[in-house]
């Protein structure tokens, strides 16, 4: 934000001792701010964060997902949402067991059990 700030300031219009418009650097600091607004929603997209966590109702008893947690230590996104970044369309029990418990098997940590994950 402070960048933002200081090159707007930047490209308040700049009179020299000759009384004539300094027109390169304001054609540079325009190039920087516009190179800056698109690195920023850039990162806004590559790095949404989403909820802390996620409870999903179930007949076995709501299942909290740890959303932050998975994102940390996963680091990639499309182990769950191979679609696109959101809600997850085929979301429900056989997607969940399927996905979840199966990648906790795989990798040999997380909850497998009923009720380890399913809390009345």
């Amino acid at each position: 934000m402070l960048f933002i700030n200081l090159a707007l300031h930047m490209l308040i219009l700049k009179i020299d001792s000759l009384n004539y418009l300094e027109v390169l650097p304001m054609k540079k600091v325009i190039s920087a701010v516009v190179a800056t607004l698109v690195a920023i929603s850039f990162s806004t997209v590559v790095f949404a964060a989403g909820p802390e966590t996620i409870d999903l109702p179930a007949s076995m008893g709501k299942v909290t997902f740890h959303h932050k947690q998975h994102q940390e230590l996963l680091k990639d996104c499309t182990k769950c949402h191979s679609k696109a970044p959101g809600k997850i369309a085929d979301l429900g029990k056989d997607w969940a067991h399927k996905t979840c418990k199966g990648c906790h098997s795989e990798m040999g940590k997380g909850p497998t059990s009923c009720k380890d994950c399913h809390k009345k």
